[in-house]
């Protein structure tokens, strides 16, 4: 691994010396158009509670929701791209292939030994800790305005 991050440092070290500069000169993205965006979106009562039970999130004042409501404008700016003639990727590199190799087992039939580790065991798997456990339901009035807090500082 030594090596490895040596041959990292002597490349870097290459690169500066060439005198190539590496930081482009102005910013490489793209202002988009606020036309192109899709609509703000409506997020109801029930889409509330269905994520709040999925991702185990209380969105418990207008704070919460609003910020819910700009992580998806965010998420939104994605279908403002062009990918017209772009190919999908197979790779996570894009200029070489990732070839797999063949699974050879060099050690096995030691399950009883792996299970020892286990706080908890239930034939012959690992039991994990619920981790899913839904929220309890709220009443909708919690997201009156005049009820909850609106402040800049709960983000």
């Amino acid at each position: 691994m030594s090596l490895h991050l040596n041959l990292c440092a002597q490349t870097t070290l290459n690169w500066l010396d060439s005198g190539q500069i590496l930081i482009p000169p102005k910013p490489t993205w793209k202002e988009i158009d606020p036309t192109k965006m899709p609509t703000e979106p409506v997020i109801d009562e029930q889409t509330i509670q269905r994520l709040e039970r999925l991702a185990l999130v209380d969105f418990n004042n207008v704070a919460g929701i609003r910020r819910l409501t700009e992580a998806i404008k965010l998420a939104d700016q994605i279908l403002t791209v062009d990918t017209t003639g772009v190919e999908p990727m197979d790779s996570v590199l894009e200029d070489r292939t990732l070839y797999l190799r063949e699974d050879e087992v060099t050690q096995g039939n030691c399950a009883k030994e792996i299970l020892q580790n286990a706080a908890k065991t239930c034939e012959e798997y690992f039991v994990a800790p619920p981790g899913n456990i839904p929220l309890p339901s709220k009443p909708v009035a919690r997201y009156d305005e005049t009820q909850q807090s609106d402040r800049q500082d709960d983000y």
